[in-house]
């Protein structure tokens, strides 16, 4: 994919989740504060997806917190699937580890080379002197038992 496609195609994922409302049954399994680190979290962690599925890659998560904001999302299964059509044009599948399909667990590699990516794709999102909250979130949150990785 040639440089100015692609930056058109992040452009178009950022619009969308700029755009996406984040209804209150988002937070339901998502109990931690403060909130807007979460949705901020959560939308750094979608734009990533986006860069990603450009490539056809799978990336990890690397927050305990976005993954339940993220379960909370795809709870609102309408609002999730329009979301992704409008900013991935295809549904963005969930592949909690240990439960993908033959053949996609052989694709996403093992969780440190997934969150390898996940960094790869910040490196292409991220807006000048924008931090990435998803490394240290959960330890910022309160997470019990943080996935936090620095």
């Amino acid at each position: 994919m040639n440089a100015r496609r692609f930056a058109r195609r992040i452009a178009r994922v950022q619009s969308a989740v700029e755009a996406l409302e984040l209804p209150r049954a988002v937070y339901r399994t998502c109990p931690f504060e403060p909130r807007e680190l979460v949705e901020t979290g959560l939308r750094q962690w979608l734009r990533c997806c986006g860069a990603a599925l450009l490539d056809d890659q799978i990336i990890g998560m690397p927050s305990f917190a976005v993954d339940e904001a993220w379960h909370g999302l795809i709870l609102c299964t309408a609002r999730y699937a329009a979301f992704c059509q409008a900013g991935y044009g295809r549904f963005l599948h969930h592949h909690p580890e240990g439960a993908a399909l033959p053949g996609a667990a052989a694709r996403a590699g093992t969780m440190g080379e997934q969150l390898r990516r996940t960094r790869v794709a910040w490196s292409y999102v991220a807006r000048p002197g924008e931090e990435c909250v998803l490394w240290d979130l959960d330890v910022r949150v309160g997470v019990p038992e943080p996935w936090s990785v620095r």
